[in-house]
């Protein structure tokens, strides 16, 4: 049996705007609305359902993309003014180049940190 990875829920203070935001920079389809969710669908019908809390504990969320895409999402996030950090603890400011590809990590409005890679880790020679 395949196991296919299909939904999480990310807790935020504002739902519209933390999908936005997700969906803008990703270059993805406006999110769309299911029960109490603002949904952001990505690559094999995954879903990020943001629903809006008071307590929102900040978050760990990769993205896997391809090398055009990843030349966009920094665009989008250099045009916003949002810094990218080549490591999660956010000490190297840029972006890395593991596994013979790029990644580079930021911070929601909400401060999940979010990371966009053009290679799975462990993949490079």
């Amino acid at each position: 049996m395949a196991v296919e990875f299909n939904h999480t829920i990310v807790f935020t203070r504002d739902q519209q705007a933390g999908a936005r935001f997700l969906a803008d920079v990703l270059g993805l389809p406006e999110p769309t609305r299911f029960g109490p969710f603002d949904v952001v669908t990505v690559a094999h019908g995954a879903s990020l359902d943001f629903m809006t809390s008071d307590d929102v504990t900040p978050q760990h969320y990769a993205f896997l993309i391809t090398e055009d895409e990843f030349d966009a999402v920094d665009k989008r996030l250099h045009d916003r003014g949002i810094t990218t950090y080549a490591d999660p603890g956010h000490r190297t400011v840029g972006f890395n180049t593991h596994d013979g590809g790029r990644g580079m990590y930021f911070d929601s409005p909400e401060g999940h940190n979010l990371e966009v890679i053009t290679r799975p880790y462990g993949s490079g020679g």
